[in-house]
């Protein structure tokens, strides 16, 4: 049923529950009620919620609009290869790397943009995005190291959704400090200039293991001056958050 704003809403009853429960969907209620409570009581209760409610699927559907979704009306394009989804009669969902085209086949019908289908698509494109990082930008990360005069141990290749690139730092003695670089393949999902950026900036705080004045100077030297407009232009790239 539709009911004053908040979308559809479905009401089911479970035995196991003594208060009515309300999950919030972006465009409706999912009402859970225990055993004697009537709708029209769960409608009552839903009212006295209703700025809450409206606010958190407010929240919810801009989240929605912010996540980064694949459907044949909006292919991907990463460093080395684009994405394509398109619908087939088929009852899976299927890969095919080639000529630089990752093709996604998909059962006909299905809506593609549903979490659980964007889930499949990503973890098949997660895992050319992977091969495809390790490929690169270790190999990268080496030759602006060198350029520049950094040093590091070891570079690993992750998943990472909450941020780009990070360094930690290990003593291997009294005397030396190791430096560890980890790096997310969902770079591939930028620019080249906006990896080096990145990279460049990892490779900086083997020197500098903070965001202060000194460490922005030698980002803006690395960069030719450029540090601030590349950190403003990576800020308009999205991760997958599925």
């Amino acid at each position: 049923m539709i009911s004053n704003n908040f979308g559809e809403i479905f009401f089911s009853v479970n035995k196991k529950i003594k208060h009515i429960s309300v999950k919030i969907l972006p465009a409706g209620l999912q009402v859970n009620l225990p055993v004697g409570v009537s709708e029209k009581e769960a409608l009552r209760f839903i009212e006295t919620k209703r700025t809450v409610i409206l606010k958190k699927q407010q929240k919810l559907r801009q989240s929605l609009d912010n996540q980064l979704i694949v459907s044949p009306e909006k292919p991907l394009k990463t460093l080395t290869f684009t994405v394509k989804p398109i619908a087939a009669e088929r009852t899976d969902v299927f890969f095919l790397l080639k000529n630089n085209i990752l093709t996604i086949e998909f059962p006909k019908g299905k809506d593609c943009q549903t979490r659980e289908m964007q889930k499949i698509f990503f973890n098949g494109i997660n895992y050319f995005l992977r091969k495809e990082a390790k490929r690169l930008l270790p190999a990268r990360l080496k030759y602006l190291a060198d350029v520049h005069g950094f040093t590091f141990h070891k570079v690993t290749i992750k998943s990472a959704t909450s941020r780009w690139g990070s360094c930690a730092r290990s003593k291997k003695n009294i005397l030396q400090t190791q430096y560890s670089i980890n790096l997310s393949f969902y770079l591939l999902l930028t620019t080249p200039q906006l990896i080096d950026y990145v990279l460049l900036h990892e490779l900086c705080h083997t020197r500098e293991m903070n965001h202060s004045p000194r460490f922005w100077l030698l980002m803006d030297k690395v960069t030719n001056g450029a540090s601030k407009a590349l950190r403003a232009e990576l800020k308009k790239y999205q991760m997958p958050k599925f």
